[in-house]
C-alpha cells in the first residue's frame, strides 16, 4: 500500500505514517514483513535516510532525507531543539489547561541511567461520558496538544502515565479498563497519539517549513463523538 506523502522535493520527503506500522527494522519491534521505510523506497527514487522516528503505534508526520548531508542538517536541528513538534493525544482525566512534565526517563530498555525529559501540553477540549466504571459513574477525558522538548523513548506515553493521565489505547503504559471502554463504545483499536505538526528549517533554502498530518477515520470518529471539532479548528 502506498504511503500518503505530505511534502516532497529534491532534498527530503515528509510521510504521513499510519498507526501500527513500524518505521524500520530494529530489535525493539521484532520481525515484521512490512515497514514504512520499505514502502517509501518503493515510491521514492534514490537513497533515503530517516531524520527521526515514531513508535509503531503512533501516526503522523515523519521526516525523511534524501542524502546524508540533508539528514545531518535535520539531525542538527533536532539536537538543537529548533524543530517544532506538536502531537495530539487523548488522555484519561482532565489535566490542567497547560503545563510541563519535567521527569527524567531511562532509555529504550526502561533501565539504566536517567536523562532529562520534558513534555509540554495544552488542553484543547474535555468531555465527561456517562459510562460507569469502577467507583465512578462518569468518565473524564481530554484532548491535548503535546510538545515534547526532549526526545526520549516513548516519552509522551511514559510522561502522561507518570502523571496518571494515561493515553487512551496505550497497551504498554496505559490503563486496560479505559482502553476496553473505547474499544466497546467507539470501536477504537489504536493508540490515540498522532504526530500532528512539524516545523523545521529547510536545509537548502533555510525557509521555515510547516507540515500538518490529517487525522485518520478513527481519530475523526472520536473527535465527532465528543464534539471536539470546533476546539480543534481553533488551534
Amino acid at each position: 500500500m502506498s504511503l500518503n506523502l505530505l511534502y516532497e522535493d529534491d532534498a527530503l520527503v515528509v510521510v504521513d505514517k499510519p498507526p501500527g506500522l513500524a518505521v524500520h527494522r530494529s530489535n525493539l519491534v521484532g520481525a515484521d514483513e512490512d515497514y514504512v521505510i520499505d514502502r517509501l523506497r518503493a515510491q521514492v527514487d534514490g537513497t533515503l535516510y530517516l531524520a527521526h522516528r515514531l513508535d509503531r503505534a503512533t501516526s503522523g508526520v515523519l521526516l525523511v532525507a534524501k542524502s546524508r548531508e540533508i539528514a545531518a542538517d535535520l539531525g542538527r536541528q533536532l539536537m538543537e531543539r529548533s524543530v517544532g513538534k506538536e502531537y495530539l493525544a487523548v488522555v484519561r482525566g482532565w489535566p490542567e489547561e497547560s503545563g510541563c512534565i519535567d521527569h527524567p526517563l531511562s532509555g529504550a530498555s526502561l533501565k539504566g541511567p536517567l536523562r532529562e525529559a520534558r513534555t509540554h501540553w495544552r488542553r484543547l477540549a474535555t468531555v465527561e461520558v456517562p459510562v460507569e466504571m469502577g467507583r465512578y459513574p462518569q468518565q473524564r477525558y481530554a484532548l491535548l496538544a503535546v510538545a515534547p522538548e526532549t526526545g526520549r523513548y516513548q516519552q509522551i506515553r511514559r510522561h502522561f502515565a507518570h502523571a496518571s493521565h494515561h493515553l487512551i489505547g496505550d497497551t504498554t503504559h496505559g490503563r486496560g479498563d479505559h482502553n476496553r471502554l473505547f474499544r466497546i463504545h467507539w470501536s477504537m483499536h489504536r493508540l490515540l497519539l498522532h504526530a500532528w505538526r512539524l516545523r523545521f528549517d529547510h536545509p537548502l533554502t533555510q525557509q521555515r517549513i510547516a507540515i500538518e498530518a490529517p487525522l485518520d477515520a478513527s481519530w475523526q470518529r472520536v473527535i465527532a463523538a465528543f464534539g471536539w471539532g470546533s476546539a480543534l479548528e481553533k488551534n
